[in-house]
This record gives structure tokens, sequence and C-alpha cells, in this order.
């Protein structure tokens, strides 16, 4: 029996540990080792052992109470033996690794945290380094994996286990020659072995033809080539002979041979998993050729010879791939799916499920497949493209940090960056206000070209005529003088973009510049002149935009855009007519499929009920119910279209249907809180408004007060105007008022606010004094916001041109009339306000005085009661005590009198039992009695002294001494 020696401390005496009789509890062993402080090497030696006989708890215990920081302070001499139970402990979770793998990652990250451990011990010791490649090859990190080994090869080029790491990690890359060479070096520096088994094994000569094939050079393919025929002759039927032969034959597109092939193998073999292999050569062969339906055909009969995917899984992939072709996307998923089961970190597996997803709408289950395979092949460009493009809509900040990580991923590998990546990260930037990033983006897009030569330095130089393209004949010029200005046709989307960023910047001259440049090489680029007819309209020359619209519709006449912007153009210029023909033009140019023409349409019917004051009840109710219809028609197109969904609402609110309205715009202000590309201040004025309407003023001031706050930074004074109202029909004169001075603070011109503002101090005056009870504070109050109101009142009188305002001379008059009258009247309330608080403060101080006697004397009276209560409470506790003497003494009575009854019936008892036992005894008897007697006088002499002398014993003293006499009696006894 194999036995380990622990050496006993300070003794030459050791400890026998048989290793086929182990302890169950391994902290027996640790308890000796940390007594005897014994050499680290034992600690590694027991922990194997219980490793071999599948003690994987035990081994554990011991190894990790062998890397403690205790046992790491004690031995911190002993490097070696803590990097060996260090790395011991890598290379298990190495392996659990590989095992678990839903728990891959968490013992990774602890073999990883060993290792690292051991290397800060040592940093050039080769066993860390060579486990730490063991590690990286259980994650299939093969580029790293062969750096590491050429550390251990560096500090020991003999060292077998790095040079074999080093050509696992060649094959694996796919470097076959390198791969080779490494393992013919280990055979040379360890030739023990022994060089030939047998020369005619298929297997061996199968495995050499695919090295020879994989090397990519054509003696090498022709070596293995020759290999995988000398199978072939050694046994014609030999399937898997055949099925490689297939496979090199597949490569070179000979498909005939191929097929002649896999049909041997098939009649040759009944092994399921081979056959499988032949319906997968036979399959891809026509897959190759284009003929899909054969090739889906034989990937099935592949897949039903498996009993499961895990056997050999190219074949399910290779049926996804065909399913894909021909559209069959559930088929093609679940196929897929199964190979995910299998090989679940599988990078192009995982994209091409997102595609999948992304084909059926599911953009959630994309976005999550598309990060999946990032995670996994982290350098993968495609997948972070394709996360980009899926967060555009919902996430700039996550979009934009995926395009940049693909970008940067080309610039490192050296590829060029395609010009869609950047226009794209530039398009971001500019939606998040990041102007000068996306002009950078936009202009590592463009490259060099005319649009660098056009900068600040010589706008100036760039004129021409009056006329909407005033810059084209300079351009003419400038092409006639040899300078190209070109534009590649994939560069006029990111140059239209550059000059989008322009305008927003307000750098007009140089966003027209290029917008020109645009329409002057490519004219068909009608978004161009929509953007410089939107500049026009922006500076209010509607005639120069109409003209521009005018010239794009020359180019597309169907264009809808345009079409659009002309509809809302005639709509500001008050050409109803007009607008309504363009947006009916474009429902034929788009068989009425187009949104936004039908919410333009369905604006134009609301507007339309509700623009005249004099409302004709019919027209109003056909022009809202087919401003409705439009609306439900943009919703069933496109459900989600927040702008009809709030025109529907508004409808309602017109039509008195105010619940239903309420429900709508709230759906609408979740739907567009959750969206970061979408504001939409309208429907929560809307949600106002219909909650005003229902009398809900508190939700009304609520609502109002988030928009302006979330929109507006409390400036808009529309939105103010509105709460103000609010206030008004909740009679909360001095909030409206409040709110009215708010106003009149951000807009001082809007005389309409100083007019309503001097009505609601009019208005809080007349229902103050209106009020039949009011103090003489309220009354002062109304006083001064009369005085306040004529002021306002007067300054609006002196206005000429009041017409404009919204307000006319005769009414400010009658106003001014009216509050004079009310002051005159306020000053007679007030002096009655007052003479009433005077008579009011009176009677408190009477009151007060009244109550502070009161009070006083309900103090006296409860002050009196506690001294007769006091009183009573003395004399009960005396009489208890004199009680209590009178019976403490009654009871010592009656003790005297028993202890005399008992005395005499001792005498009695003494006298009548006397024995017969001689005059001795009886002598002895009279004697001790005797002196019992005389004891007793003695001490009734002493007490009568004591008596004579005025000291009483206490009842309990004169109790003990009645009750020792009897005691002592029945001693005798």
């Amino acid at each position: 029996m194999e036995c380990v020696y622990i050496p006993v401390q300070n003794s030459q005496e050791e400890v026998r540990v048989g290793l086929d009789q182990l302890p169950r509890d391994p902290a027996d062993i640790v308890d000796i080792l940390k007594a005897e402080q014994a050499p680290l090497h034992l600690w590694l030696t027991f922990a194997r052992e219980y490793f071999k006989q599948d003690k994987v708890k035990e081994f554990l215990q011991i190894l990790e109470e062998g890397s403690s920081p205790e046992i790491d302070e004690y031995y911190s001499d002993v490097k070696y033996d803590r990097i060996a139970i260090l790395n011991a402990l890598g290379a298990y979770y190495t392996n659990l690794g590989k095992i678990e793998f839903k728990q891959r990652d968490e013992h990774f990250i602890r073999a990883t945290h060993y290792y690292n451990k051991a290397t800060r011990i040592d940093y050039d010791e080769p066993t860390t380094w060579a486990g730490k490649g063991q590690l990286l090859l259980a994650k299939g990190d093969y580029e790293q994996m062969f750096d590491v080994f050429k550390i251990v090869l560096d500090v020991r080029p003999d060292n077998l286990l790095a040079l074999l790491g080093q050509a696992c990690a060649q094959f694996n890359r796919g470097r076959f020659q390198e791969s080779l060479g490494l393992y013919k070096r280990v055979l040379q520096m360890h030739p023990g072995c022994p060089a030939s088994l047998d020369p005619e094994n298929l297997d061996a000569l199968v495995a050499l033809g695919i090295m020879d094939i994989n090397a990519n050079d054509a003696e090498s393919v022709q070596e293995g080539t020759k290999k995988m025929l000398e199978a072939f002759e050694i046994y014609p039927y030999c399937a898997t002979a055949l099925n490689h032969l297939a496979n090199h034959y597949f490569y070179t597109e000979q498909h005939g041979v191929v097929e002649q092939l896999m049909e041997t193998a098939l009649a040759s073999t009944d092994n399921a998993l081979i056959k499988s292999q032949s319906y997968f050569n036979l399959a891809r062969s026509y897959h190759s050729k284009g003929d899909y339906d054969k090739a889906a055909a034989y990937y099935r009969a592949s897949v039903q010879e498996l009993k499961s995917p895990k056997d050999f899984i190219l074949p399910y992939y290779g049926l996804g791939q065909v399913q894909l072709k021909l559209n069959d996307l559930k088929s093609a998923l679940s196929n897929f799916e199964k190979v995910l089961d299998v090989h679940p970190e599988n990078c192009e597996t995982l994209k091409v499920v997102g595609y999948i997803h992304l084909q059926q709408g599911r953009n959630d289950k994309a976005l999550e497949s598309f990060r999946k395979a990032a995670k996994v092949s982290p350098r993968d460009v495609d997948a972070w493209i394709e996360i980009g493009e899926l967060l555009v809509s919902t996430d700039f900040s996550a979009a934009l940090d995926a395009f940049k990580t693909a970008h940067n991923l080309q610039t490192k590998s050296g590829e060029k960056v395609p010009l869609g990546l950047l226009n794209n990260i530039g398009v971001l930037h500019f939606e998040r206000g990041e102007y000068k990033l996306a002009e950078g983006a936009y202009y590592e897009a463009l490259g060099e070209g005319p649009w660098k030569e056009f900068n600040e330095n010589n706008f100036s130089t760039i004129t021409g005529g009056d006329g909407p393209l005033e810059k084209f004949d300079v351009f003419q010029r400038i092409e006639e003088q040899g300078t190209s200005l070109d534009i590649p046709a994939e560069k006029v989307t990111v140059l239209f973009n550059l000059a989008r960023l322009f305008e927003q910047l307000h750098e007009t001259e140089k966003a027209n510049l290029l917008y020109q440049l645009i329409l002057f090489k490519h004219p068909s680029y009608v978004d161009a002149y929509l953007r410089l007819a939107a500049m026009a309209e922006a500076r209010n020359n509607l005639s120069l935009s109409m003209e521009l619209v005018q010239k794009g519709l020359k180019e597309d006449d169907n264009d809808v855009d345009i079409l659009s912007f002309r509809g809302s153009l005639e709509l500001k210029a008050d050409e109803w007519l007009k607008a309504k023909d363009t947006l009916k033009g474009i429902q034929s140019v788009s068989d009425g499929k187009d949104s936004f023409s039908n919410l333009a349409l369905g604006n134009w019917n609301y507007f339309a009920a509700t623009r005249s004051e004099k409302r004709d009840p019919k027209l109003e109710a056909t022009h809202l119910e087919k401003a409705r219809e439009l609306y439900q028609k943009v919703l069933t197109q496109k459900s989600n279209n927040m702008y009809a969904a709030n025109g529907l609402g508004i409808v309602f609110s017109e039509k008195g249907m105010f619940d239903i309205a309420k429900d709508i715009f709230t759906q609408v202000q979740e739907a567009a809180s959750g969206n970061v590309a979408v504001e939409m201040p309208d429907v929560w004025v809307n949600l106002a408004h219909v909650y005003l309407a229902q009398g809900h003023f508190g939700l009304a001031v609520k609502m109002y007060q988030n928009c302006l706050r979330r929109f507006y930074f409390n400036t808009e004074t529309n939105i103010l105007l509105y709460l103000a109202r609010t206030h008004y029909e909740a009679e909360q004169w001095q909030e409206c008022k409040r709110v009215l001075m708010h106003a009149i603070h951000m807009a001082p011109s809007n005389y309409m606010l100083r007019f309503d503002a001097a009505i609601t101090m009019q208005k809080f005056s007349t229902a103050t004094l209106q009020k039949q009870k009011r103090t003489a504070d309220e009354v002062r109050q109304s006083v001064a916001e009369v005085k306040n109101a004529v002021r306002l009142f007067t300054q609006l009188s002196l206005i000429s041109s009041h017409h404009m305002h919204g307000f006319d001379e005769k009414k400010i008059g009658m106003h001014v009339d009216y509050c004079k009258h009310l002051l005159d009247a306020a000053k007679l309330h007030l002096e009655a306000a007052e003479r009433e608080e005077q008579q009011n403060r009176q009677k408190q101080e009477v009151a007060r005085q009244l109550a502070m006697a009161q009070e006083a004397q309900r103090k006296a009276d409860e002050e009196r009661k506690l001294q007769i209560e006091k009183r009573k409470r003395e004399e009960e506790h005396r009489r208890v005590m004199e009680q209590e003497l009178h019976f403490q003494r009654v009871k010592v009575s009656k003790h005297f009198r028993a202890f005399e009854t008992k005395c005499s019936a001792f005498q009695e008892t003494w006298k009548y039992n006397l024995d017969d036992e001689g005059n001795e005894r009886k002598s002895r008897r009279k004697e001790k009695k005797k002196r019992k007697k005389k004891q007793r006088n003695e001490q009734a002499e002493e007490e009568e002294v004591e008596a004579e002398e005025g000291t009483q014993p206490e009842p309990e003293e004169e109790e003990a001494e009645a009750e020792a006499p009897v005691a002592s009696e029945e001693e005798e006894e």
C-alpha cells in the first residue's frame, strides 16, 4: 500500500498516511499539515490522490486551503509549490468549463483568477503560462493561445507541452503546415515513440490526406489526393475514404465525381452517421449548383439518418440555408435553432437567426441574436452594423456605439470603412446635437472632392444671379476652367446630409451652395429642391419657396414629399382649395396609401370645420366626420402613427366625447414618452384641454405645468394662457394672475395678456366683495387689485390700433368705469369691515380674559381636590398601620397562651409517663428538669429587669422567644 509521510515538527518522527485509506473529512489531513507545518508539495500530493479517487470536493478543499492568504503568508518563500497549487486549481476549472457549458464563463473566470494569482508570484514560471494556454484553448482563442505558448518557449525551447499547444493552435487557425512542422519537432525531441504502427490504416491515410489537401498549395493537394486514392485502392468500398475523397472533389467543383462516389458510399455502408455524411455531400453538391429542391431533399435524408443533431450538425445548417433561399423562414429558423442548441456560440448561425427574425418583423429577437453574435465574436463587423441598424429607431446612443465599434474594428484591421457606415454615424451624431462630430464623419465618408474647396474663405467669391439656382452659372464657369465638380452617386446622400448639417447650424450660405451643387450634377435629386424650398420658407419668402417646389416637380411630378410640401405652402398662404387639390393629387399618385397625405387631408378637414367664427353645424359635422375617417385610415395603414391618433382624439373632443378622447390622448402620450425620436407637446396640451372641459381643474393644471416644464422650459405664452384660463375657470384668481404676470414677463409686447390680467384682478375684487363673510385683509387686497386693474386698463386705453390687439376702446372704458365704481364700493366695504374687525378684536379680548379667569379657577379647583385626596390617602394609611399593629399584638398574646397550655401538657405527660428504668435514670431526669427550670427562672428574671428598664422586645422577637422553649422541649423528648 502506497503511503505518504508527513514529518513531525521539531522531531525525527513522521506521520504515515495510507493513500488507500484517506480520511473522509479532508480537514483531518489539513489540520495535520498545518500543525506540522508540512511542505506544500504534500498538500498537492494529498489533493491529487483525492482527485484520483473521484473525491472532487475534498480535492478542492485541500487546494483552496493550501492557497489561502494565511498559507501564502507563512510559505511566502516557497514559490514553486504555491504556484503548483494555484495552477492545479486553474487546470481544474478550465476542464470544468469545457464540461459544464451553462456555467462556462464562471468557471473560466475562476481559472483565470488562479492563473493570474500564480503569475503575480513568479511572472516567468512556464508552467503557469502553459496552463493559461490550455485555458485559451478551451475558450477557442487560438491567436492568444499561440502567443502564450510562445512565452513558454522563449524561456524553455524544449517544453513539449508548449510545442504541442502551439501545434494545436496552428491547426485550429488553419495553418496546417506550421502545425505539422511543430508536431514533427515534438517527435524529433521525443523519438522513443513508435514511428509506424499500420502502414495501411485507412483512417490514418484519410487524415493525412486531409492535412495535405488543406495545405492549399498544389503539391500538397496532389499528395493528399494520392493518399485518398491509396486508401480507396486498399478498400474501394470504404465509405469513410469515399466521403473524404468526395469532399476533395467538391472543393474542386467536380460535382459529377462527388455524386458517383456518394452513390457507392451509400451502397457500401449501413452506418447511420457515415450515410448521413454521404447524403450531406450529395446535398451540398446540388446546393452549390443552385438545385435547391434536390439539395433540400438530400439534406433531409442526411438529417433523418441522425439520432441527434449533436452527432452531425452540418446537414441542419445546410437545410436551413436552402429553406432560407426558398423563403421558408419558419422551417429555416427551426433548423438554425437546432444548430444553436449544439453550438450556441456559433457567430454565423446567430447572425442568420437574427436576419430571419428581422424578416419576420420580430426586431427584439433579432436584436438579441445579433447581440449574442457580437458577444461571441466581438470583432464581427456585420453583427455590430446590424445591431446599430436595429437600434436606430429606438436608442440613438446605443446605435451610435454599435456603429462606432464596427468603425473601429475595420480601422484597426486596415479594411476600408463602408461609406454607409460613416454616413450612419454622422446622422446619429446629428440627431444627438453633436454637430462637430457629425461633420467629421461626413467629411471622412466624402473624402477628397470639390466640397472641400468650398470653404469659409472663398464663399464670397462664389456668387451668381438672383434666381432660385443662382450658383449654376458659377459652377459652369468653374468646370469650363478645368476643375471637376463630379459627385459620385454613392456620395450624394452624404453630401446632402452635410448640407443639412450646415442648415441646422444656420450656416445657410454653405448649405445653399452644397444643395445647388448637388442639383447641378444630379438634377433628379429632388430632396435638395425640398430643402432649398424649406430654407426660403424659413425666411418667409413663400414665392421663392413655391418656385423651387415647382422646379422639383418638373423633375418628378409624382414625388410625394414635394407635393406634400406644396400643400403645406398653400395652407400657409391660406389657399385652402389649392391645398386640398394638392393633397388629393398625392392620394391619387399613391393609390390612397400615402399616410402623410391622408393625415394632411384629415387636418385640412378639421381646420375647415373649426376655422370659421360663424360655424355651419351641418358643414362642421361633415368636415369632422371626414377628418375622423382619414385619421382612422392612416391608423389602419400604420397603427403606430401617433399624429393620426392625436388627430382622432381631437375630433372626438370636438364632438364632446371626452372619455374616448382622453383614452386616445393618454395612449399617444405614453407612446411618445417611450420614443426618444419623437416629441409631441400637442398631445399633452390636448389631454389638458380634455381635463379642463370635464371640470377636472387640478389634473388640467398639472398637465399644462408638465408640458411647460418638459418641452418649453416654462416659456411658452400660449400654454401659459391655457393654464391661466384653467385657474380662471376654477375661480383661483390669484393663481390665474400669477401665471398671467409670468406670461407678460415672457411676452411684454402682448397687450392681450395685460388685458386678461386686468380682468382677473377685477374678477377677484368682485368675488371678494360679494362674499357673505370677508375679512378686512381680504377687502384691502381687493382694493389693491382694483387699483391695479384700473392702472392696467388705463394703460391699454392709451394704445393706438386697439383692434390689432384684440380689444376695443369702448370695452376698456367700460371696464375702467366699472372698476372705479367697484373701488368706491370697496371703500365702504373696507370701512365696515374695519369696524367689524375692531369689534371682533374687542370681543376676542373679552373672551380671552374670561377664558384666562376660568382657566385659573379650574386650576385652583383641581389643586384643592388634589390636596383633599392626599389627606384622605394619608389618613387611610395611618388607620391601616394602626390596625396592623393591633393585629400583631393580638397574635403575640395568642402565642403566649398557647405556650402556657403546652407547658402544662408537657408537665402532665412527664409526670404520668415515667418508666421503670430505675431510680438512677429518674434522678438524672429530675436533675435535668431542675436545671431547665432554673434556666427559665433566670431568663424570666432577666426579662423582668428589662421590663423595668423600659426595653420591650419587638413582636417578632417575642414570638421567637415564645417558640424557643417549645423547640427545647421537643429536643428533650
